[in-house]
C-alpha cells in the first residue's frame, strides 16, 4: 500500500491533546449522581408505525423511507411498540452470567501493549482534499469520516458523514477509569472539517460518545443531523441534543438527506448481529445496526438503488469506477457473524444471514468498512465481534469490491487485553484475504490512522 508521507511522530501524537469527556459528557446527564444514570432505565422505544415525517433545521431536510425491496420482518423486536430488541438468528448465541464470568477468567495471560513503533501508525489527515471520489478517512476504532461526491451544482464539496465518531480518551461511563486509548485520534474534534450527518451504529461507549456528539452538535447547530437506531434518540437527548436535530430508524429503514448547497445523500439503517446498553439493566434497549451510505450524482434522484450490476475498473488502491454514478459505502458498526462454541468446527455452525440480505438488496459496494479485532476468546464473544476471517466472509457476503479494516489498533476491553494481541488482527486479515486469492491493498486492506481511502 501507498502511504502518505505526513507522519506524525510518537512524541508529537503523545503532546495532541486528546479530549477525555466528563461523565458522560452533557450538562444534563452531569446533575445526576453516577449511579442513577448509570442504571437509570431507558423511556420505551417509539412505536415503528408512526407516520413518515419530514424534519427540517436551517440547512438540512431529512425524510424518512422505507425500503419496498427488503424484508420487513420485526422478527428483532419484543413488544409491539417495542420495548427491546434481540438478535433472530440462530448465528447468536446469548451467553449466561455465569458462562461470561467463567469464560473470561479461564486462561488468562496479559497482552501488554507493545513499544508505539510496533503500533498502527497514526498521520496527520489529508482527507483527501482536492481528489475526487467517495472519502473515507479512518480516524481510529470504529469511527470515520466519509465524504461523498459533490452532488449539487457549483459544490465545492460533497456532504460528509461521521461514523461512530469517539474522541474521548476512554471509552467508559466516567473518565477516571475503563478503557483508555493506547493510540490517539489523528487530530483534535476541532480540527475535524464541517459535518453534516452523524450515524451511529449502537449505544456502547466505545461507539457512541456522548461528549464528542455534544460538540459536534454544539459547533454545527442548525447545520448537522444525526441518524441512529430505535431508541437512541433518547439516549442523544440526555447528552443535549436537540430532539429534531436526530431522526431514528428501525433496520431497513432509511433516510434522504438534503443538504442546501451541497445535496443529497441516502442512509439506510441495515441489520448487524451485536446488543446494546450503557449499564447493567439496560441491555438491548434501543437498537444496534450496520448503515448502507448511496451517493446521489448531479441532478439524479437520490432515492435508494438495489442491485447495481456495473463492473468496476480498478485505478490503484482501494479506486475503482462504478457507470452509474452513484457510490455505495457499508459500515458494519459492530457485529459478530457466527457463534462459535469451545471445540467446534466453524464452517459447521450457522452464520448470520443479514448480510447476504444486505448484499442481495444493495451490493455490489464500491467499499465496506468491515471490524476484525477485539474477538478473543473465541466462544464468549463470537456471537458480537467479527474475526478477520468473518471479515472476509463479511467482504464476499455483501459483495464489497473493497474492504478495509477496523476496529482495532486504538483501544481494548477489560477481557480482550488477557486474549489477544493489538498487532494480530491487521496480521491475520491479510493472511485470510490471501488464502481467499483476494488482492491486499487493493480488493483488502487496513488503513493508517488519519488514512483516507478514495473509491
Amino acid at each position: 500500500m501507498n502511504r502518505h508521507k505526513d507522519r506524525l511522530d510518537w512524541k508529537q501524537r503523545q503532546s495532541r491533546p486528546v479530549k477525555s469527556s466528563s461523565f458522560p459528557g452533557s450538562h444534563l446527564e452531569n446533575n445526576y449522581p453516577i449511579l442513577n444514570q448509570y442504571f437509570k432505565a431507558l423511556p420505551r422505544v417509539l412505536s415503528t408505525s408512526e407516520p413518515e415525517k419530514k424534519m427540517s433545521a436551517t440547512s438540512i431536510n431529512v425524510t424518512k423511507f422505507a425500503s419496498s425491496t427488503t424484508p420487513s420482518s420485526r422478527a428483532h423486536h419484543v413488544g409491539n411498540p417495542p420495548t427491546s430488541f434481540i438478535n433472530p438468528w440462530p448465528s447468536f448465541h446469548q451467553h449466561s452470567p455465569f458462562e461470561f464470568i467463567s469464560t473470561s477468567l479461564r486462561n488468562r495471560d496479559f497482552k501488554p501493549v507493545p513499544s508505539p513503533d510496533k503500533l498502527v501508525p497514526v498521520q496527520r489527515p489529508t482527507w483527501g482534499i482536492d481528489k475526487s471520489g467517495l472519502k473515507a478517512t479512518w480516524i481510529g476504532h470504529a469511527s470515520f469520516l466519509i465524504e461523498t461526491p459533490p452532488s449539487a451544482l457549483g459544490a465545492d464539496r460533497g456532504l460528509r458523514i461521521l461514523l461512530d465518531p469517539v474522541f474521548s480518551e476512554r471509552t467508559s461511563p466516567v473518565s477516571w477509569a475503563g478503557p483508555k486509548r493506547y493510540n490517539p485520534t489523528p487530530c483534535t474534534l476541532d480540527e475535524l472539517p464541517d459535518v453534516d450527518i452523524v450515524a451511529i451504529s449502537h449505544d456502547h461507549y466505545d461507539h457512541m460518545d456522548s461528549d464528542t456528539l455534544l460538540k459536534t452538535f454544539t459547533r454545527r447547530r442548525g447545520h448537522v443531523h444525526f441518524l441512529v437506531g430505535l431508541g437512541s434518540a433518547a439516549r442523544l437527548r440526555g447528552f443535549g441534543i436537540a430532539n429534531e436535530a436526530v431522526t431514528e430508524l428501525d433496520w431497513w429503514e432509511g433516510a434522504r438527506i438534503d443538504v442546501v448547497g451541497l445535496g443529497s445523500v441516502s442512509m439506510t439503517c441495515t441489520p448487524s448481529q451485536h446488543f446494546s446498553g450503557r449499564g447493567i439493566f439496560d441491555r438491548g434497549s434501543t437498537l444496534w445496526c450496520s448503515w448502507v451510505l448511496e451517493t446521489c450524482p448531479v441532478n439524479a434522484d437520490p432515492e435508494p438503488h438495489s442491485n447495481d450490476k456495473n463492473t468496476d475498473t480498478d485505478n490503484g488502491k482501494f479506486s475503482n469506477s462504478n457507470n452509474s454514478g452513484t457510490k455505495k459505502l457499508f459500515f458494519a458498526g459492530d457485529t459478530g457473524y457466527r457463534h462459535v462454541p469451545h471445540g467446534s468446527l466453524e464452517t459447521t455452525m450457522p452464520s448470520c444471514p443479514a448480510f447476504r440480505e444486505i448484499g442481495a438488496h444493495f451490493g455490489p459496494f464500491d467499499l465496506a468498512l468491515l471490524p476484525i479485532g477485539l474477538y478473543a476468546p473465541r466462544e464468549l464473544l463470537s456471537p458480537v465481534h467479527c474475526t478477520p476471517e468473518d471479515a472476509m466472509c463479511l467482504h464476499k457476503d455483501l459483495r464489497s469490491r473493497r474492504s478495509i479494516g477496523m476496529h482495532f489498533g486504538t483501544v481494548r476491553g477489560g477481557i480482550s487485553q488477557y486474549f489477544e494481541e493489538v498487532t494480530e488482527p491487521p496480521r491475520r486479515f491479510r493472511e485470510a484475504c490471501e488464502r481467499e486469492g483476494e488482492r491486499w491493498g487493493e480488493e483488502v486492506g487496513v488503513l493508517e490512522i488519519g488514512e483516507t481511502a478514495i473509491v
